[in-house]
């Protein structure tokens, strides 16, 4: 249920490594209209730095055994809190935000996202199989951890057996370096979800069909495969759009505080104009991990019968012709294109041009912004 839903504004914020982005919506005529937006440029540092804990140690050795054991915590002093915090209240004052209460999201590299089969239990007794189960699947002991499940529906004519469930869990402590951040900024988090969820409703919505969103990031690219409108699986490899920017580097000889400028300029060129072969050493490890996660996925029981339809491509990166070039070249049965959040938004059409050009930077924090209006 959407906390925002006796609220006329809904904020979604997108923290990542490549910036600050931000959405705020409005309900008109029961849909979602676009109020204003914000991009802040900047490479962050998103990973959160841990500290032991010694007063939770205490606690521990005192309530359990003579054993004390030295707990990991987010560092709440990190500076990094106050710098993102600034950032943040700057963003949200030159794009007149109204909104105060926020929905966020955590980046995928630090969440737990796994489908697990159960038996199918009453109701009542599906949190405790849950629990049982993922306990023995997480990183970290399940107190610290924030757990949440949702059941996957059986697909259209077919009964299967057990019960599919989607979990996701994120470490508490980064939870709440996240909320200290929103705090610092003024600002009031209501909610926070992984990206697959947000991208999931901005890019896919209801299409029931089996869909992979290519999110190419900064510093990494991750794929969500998404079918009945969930995203049911994440991988994740070390490459983005900063390698793009190294071989324009070399390739043209200018410094890398230029590269942004010249890829604006070149993501106005059909693909057919520019040297993509050069691209391709970036370009075919993405391609390799799509046909590997397919492939996993529709050797899944349940999914044989699959049939994927589309490659929809997102992030900052996704408008460089060359990239939707190769990914398209090499899967010729799929439609792949760059998806537009914008579809399920109304806004004002002089803005369409501008709007287009942002949209693959802001399909994480639109979908995060959507949670939050009744029209979804």
């Amino acid at each position: 249920m959407s906390l925002f839903k006796k609220n006329v504004s809904a904020l979604g914020v997108d923290i990542g490594a490549g910036g600050i982005k931000l959405v705020e919506l409005r309900q008109a005529k029961n849909r979602p209209q676009l109020w204003t937006y914000a991009l802040v440029d900047e490479s962050l540092d998103i990973h959160v730095k841990m500290t032991t804990d010694k007063t939770a140690a205490e606690l521990m050795a005192r309530a359990g055994g003579t054993q004390k054991q030295e707990m990991m915590t987010a560092d709440l002093a990190d500076p990094r809190i106050e710098k993102y915090a600034q950032l943040l209240k700057l963003a949200a004052e030159s794009a007149k935000v109204t909104s105060r209460r926020v929905t966020a999201s955590l980046p995928v590299s630090s969440v737990f996202h796994a489908v697990i089969n159960l038996p199918k239990v009453p109701e009542r007794e599906l949190a405790h199989h849950v629990q049982a189960k993922v306990t023995k699947l997480l990183p970290r002991p399940i107190e610290e951890m924030q757990v949440v499940h949702q059941v996957i529906p059986d697909p259209p004519g077919v009964e299967i057996k057990y019960r599919r469930v989607l979990v996701t869990a994120a470490p508490r402590d980064i939870v709440r370096f996240y909320t200290a951040i929103f705090q610092k900024a003024g600002l009031q988090l209501e909610e926070l979800e992984t990206e697959a969820f947000a991208l999931a409703r901005s890019l896919v919505g209801r299409d029931p069909a089996t869909v992979m969103v290519v999110d190419i990031g900064a510093e990494r690219t991750n794929f969500f495969i998404i079918d009945q409108g969930l995203p049911l699986t994440h991988r994740s490899i070390q490459l983005g759009g900063h390698s793009l920017d190294r071989i324009l580097e070399q390739a043209l000889g200018i410094e890398i505080g230029l590269v942004g400028i010249v890829k604006a300029d070149l993501s106005r060129l059909s693909a057919a104009t520019l040297p993509n072969d050069l691209f391709v050493p970036i370009i075919d490890p993405v391609i390799k991990e799509i046909q590997y996660s397919f492939d996993l996925f529709l050797h899944q029981t349940g999914n044989e019968g699959k049939r994927p339809e589309k490659i929809i491509l997102t992030g900052g990166s996704a408008v460089f012709p060359p990239v939707l070039a190769l990914i398209a070249g090499a899967f010729p049965a799929l439609r792949v294109f760059v998806g537009d959040p914008w579809a399920r938004v109304v806004y004002q059409q002089g803005l369409k041009t501008l709007l287009d050009q942002a949209g693959p930077r802001l399909s994480v924090c639109l979908g995060l912004a959507l949670r939050g209006t009744v029209a979804k």
